[in-house]
């Protein structure tokens, strides 16, 4: 591809290069701004639609089920039909999905909408960041993928603040009607400025019994972390981790499988996964319980709310460009264990938030430090994930850490409330919601420690060199288990990473 666009060739800076991150950024953006906006809504919600905490919860972990459970198949529809064709399906359904949330009379069929939005999530997340991946030139790969995660984490952080301006104006429906336009645009920009790109190599049949089984294995998991006073909550956990089972034991025997498992033989790919159930899981938790806390405890209004988080905002437009650069000079090694420290540093700083905060004492500092630990840590996650594979697995790639981001943020907003003791109608209720909150805040801050030491411990930093091989292939993972190890020189993964360096 040359400098004009054609895949694989397109230069940062380049008037096409812009557009091409407008569409990208936009239609991501929007998916990822619904995973935040609707928190800062939820007290009202709960309030105009007379739903309980359960309910509200499974208003966040519907759209997070779907999308997590299908994200992989939406990755590998667009590298087999062309990601930009599957991203403006998804972009045209998730509209679509927005609307009937906007229009729903009950929580019922607002749950059930955000079910379908997610489904349109997992359409366009995949394919947005695999054609960033596709169409820009090796050298400013890098670069793209910070402006992308940078801009996309605005758009997450800015949730809030939208949320909370909408629910104190025009009322909360409004958060879910925006989508349309936006929808529009990303579609009429996508068509003139993005080219098409897939991978000619995938072809067969789709494996849809492993995204049923990847489904129920989530949603059983689910409803038992959500449910946990139900008399069906154990008979659901021990099904979805039965579900769970089934998932890998097919994945393992398809001859298409959603999830090709020989991705993890690199242990880079493992390694930046797991680092991402950590720091997503625990960025989900903060995201639901602060907006809650800053309103039921310590009496902020919506909006009050959701300005108080636009330091985090700042901090991402700022810096994570920046850090995606200083990420591919000195290596993912250092940001991917400082970022994730620096967080857990603003989250317990939020454990100063009760009633009667002071917005400048109490809340501006927790906000900034953990705002600070997002940028640093954000770019170089997405880069090194992306470089642990090939170009042409781009697509599955980016589903499988979105999938993990996803499910990471489906559990921990089933389970905290829950870990935390808040159950019920107790979100009302402000002695509970900060006795929670303190429990969950903690909870948070581990997980990202942990997030950190796991990056320190497994990634190195040579991770984003451009002539590093992309995967650790171990042949013998695709081999009939009764015949001898392939000779490593017949090995295809070691023949295509060989040509990769002679050229």
């Amino acid at each position: 591809m040359d400098g004009n666009g054609t895949a694989g060739g397109l230069r940062l800076g380049s008037a096409r290069a812009r557009w091409v991150l407008l569409a990208t950024v936009l239609g991501s953006g929007m998916a990822m701004l619904d995973g935040t906006v609707v928190n800062v809504a939820l007290p009202r919600i709960g309030q105009d639609l007379n739903a309980s905490l359960a309910s509200l919860q499974w208003t966040v972990n519907a759209y997070l089920l779907t999308l997590a459970a299908l994200i992989l198949l939406g990755g590998s529809l667009g590298d087999r039909y062309g990601r930009r064709r599957v991203f403006l399906i998804g972009v045209c359904w998730f509209a679509a999905a927005s609307a009937i949330c906007a229009a729903a009379p009950t929580i019922e069929v607002l749950i059930a909408a955000r079910a379908l939005q997610g489904i349109g999530g997992a359409l366009l997340t995949p394919g947005s960041l695999a054609m960033l991946q596709a169409v820009f030139h090796p050298d400013d790969r890098a670069g793209a993928v910070g402006a992308w995660s940078g801009l996309g984490g605005v758009a997450a952080a800015v949730g809030p603040f939208l949320g909370g301006w909408l629910v104190d104006g025009p009322g909360w429906r409004w958060i879910f009607l925006l989508n349309v336009p936006v929808a529009a645009v990303v579609v009429a920009v996508s068509l003139r400025h993005v080219p098409e790109t897939r991978d000619p190599e995938q072809s067969g049949r789709f494996d849809v019994l492993g995204a049923a089984l990847a489904a129920l294995a989530l949603a059983g998991v689910t409803y038992a972390l959500t449910e946990t006073g139900s008399t069906a909550a154990p008979v659901a956990g021990v099904l979805g981790l039965a579900f769970g089972v089934a998932f890998v034991l097919v994945e393992r025997r398809a001859a298409e499988p959603m999830l090709p498992l020989e991705l993890f033989s690199s242990r880079l790919f493992t390694a930046v996964n797991l680092v991402t159930l950590c720091v997503y899981g625990a960025f989900s938790g903060v995201f639901l319980l602060l907006t809650v806390q800053l309103q039921v405890v310590s009496g902020f209004s919506p909006l009050t709310a959701g300005v108080a988080l636009v330091p985090i905002t700042v901090m991402m437009l700022a810096f994570s460009g920046r850090a995606g650069r200083l990420s591919r000079r000195i290596g993912p090694r250092l940001p991917l264990f400082v970022g994730p420290l620096v967080c857990a540093c603003g989250v317990l700083l939020m454990l100063r938030i009760g009633p009667g905060a002071s917005y400048w004492t109490d809340v501006l500092p927790a906000v900034t430090v953990m705002g600070a630990g997002m940028a640093l840590l954000v770019a170089p996650l997405t880069a090194t994930v992306l470089a642990a594979v090939e170009v042409r697995r781009a697509g599955i790639a980016s589903g499988v850490n979105n999938a993990a981001a996803r499910a990471a943020g489906l559990l921990a907003v089933a389970a905290l409330p829950a870990l935390s003791g808040l159950t019920g109608n107790a979100y009302r209720v402000p002695a509970e919601v900060d006795d929670a909150f303190g429990t969950a805040m903690m909870i948070c801050a581990g997980l990202l420690a942990t997030g950190g030491l796991l990056a320190l411990a497994t990634v190195r930093s040579d991770a984003l060199e451009p002539d590093r091989p992309v995967a650790e292939p171990n042949c013998e993972w695709r081999c009939d288990t009764t015949t001898p190890p392939m000779d490593p020189g017949h090995c295809p993964e070691l023949e295509e990473q060989q040509r990769a360096a002679d050229r």
